[in-house]
């Protein structure tokens, strides 16, 4: 491919992109923190699964059957990226039209999020993923992907066996990546297992028993996605509520209907008497 089709390429790809970002009508956001609480929680390492609702967000979910539908690193606070208002930047994802950056807390305060930790992952370890994240800030979106998602908003169906494969299509170059790869890659770097392949050797010994050993193979960090990481035995989900000491007995429960659903409901139209 020339360089003239290449910058025509990333142009309408990034065209594109700024479409399929625009947020959908239809959300319920039923499980949002504040930025605050989830700053004293987060840990360096953590991954932030998001339900987005954008029209991108609605492809991937179909692709992958999941709620999730986006993922960001949490490194903690980045002292040179501030907002306006002052509040460090301490994510780091993957964005269609941007490329990879780093945001706010504050940006997710009214979405659906799912905690990941890594169980038992080495203060060395957890330094060279997050140092491996801040490294790829500038990094561009792989816009060969946007095109191979515009595909699935036709109503065709897709066979559940390529739906994964449908979403890590994209051109293969090094310099570009997507939210959840990215961050499977940093994992990977590290040996720390997502969801591997696992084969077993068996293995003679002296007597009459055998010894099954397992052996661990990297899928490739291309073929990962959001919910991945959710599915994951060796990350644990950490819930914000539960972890800030929740008891049940303490609730105050009102009578009847939420407040919302009795405004949504239609009123009913009585017949006066003849």
């Amino acid at each position: 491919m020339s360089r003239e089709t290449a910058t025509l390429f990333d142009r309408i790809g990034h065209r594109l992109a700024r479409l399929l970002e625009r947020e959908t009508g239809s959300y319920e956001a039923f499980n949002t923190f504040e930025p605050e609480v989830l700053r004293k929680l987060l840990k360096p390492g953590d991954i932030v699964l998001v339900e987005g609702r954008a029209y991108i967000s609605q492809v991937v979910k179909y692709l992958t059957q999941s709620t999730w539908s986006h993922s960001a690193l949490y490194v903690g606070d980045i002292p040179s990226a501030l907002t306006s208002q002052g509040e460090p930047h301490c994510l780091i994802e993957v964005d269609a039209s941007e490329g990879c950056i780093s945001v706010p807390l504050s940006r997710y305060a009214t979405y659906n999020v799912r905690i990941c930790r890594p169980v038992g992952l080495s203060s060395a370890d957890r330094k060279a993923v997050t140092e491996f994240m801040l490294g790829k800030i500038g990094l561009k979106y792989d816009m060969k992907n946007i095109f191979d998602l515009l595909r699935y908003f036709f109503p065709l169906p897709l066979p559940a066996r390529w739906r994964r494969r449908a979403i890590s299509i994209g051109s293969g170059d090094p310099t570009r990546a997507i939210c959840s790869s990215l961050i499977a890659e940093a994992y990977q770097r590290v040996h720390y297992p997502i969801l591997p392949v696992i084969r077993h050797d068996d293995k003679r010994r002296p007597g009459i028993w055998r010894k099954r050993r397992e052996i661990y193979f990297i899928r490739h960090h291309s073929l990962f996605a959001p919910r991945d990481f959710d599915l994951s035995p060796y990350f644990s989900v950490v819930k914000p509520t539960l972890e800030n000491g929740f008891n049940y007995k303490r609730l105050v429960w009102g009578d009847g209907e939420p407040p919302e659903d009795r405004e949504a409901q239609p009123e009913s139209k009585t017949e006066e008497p003849a």
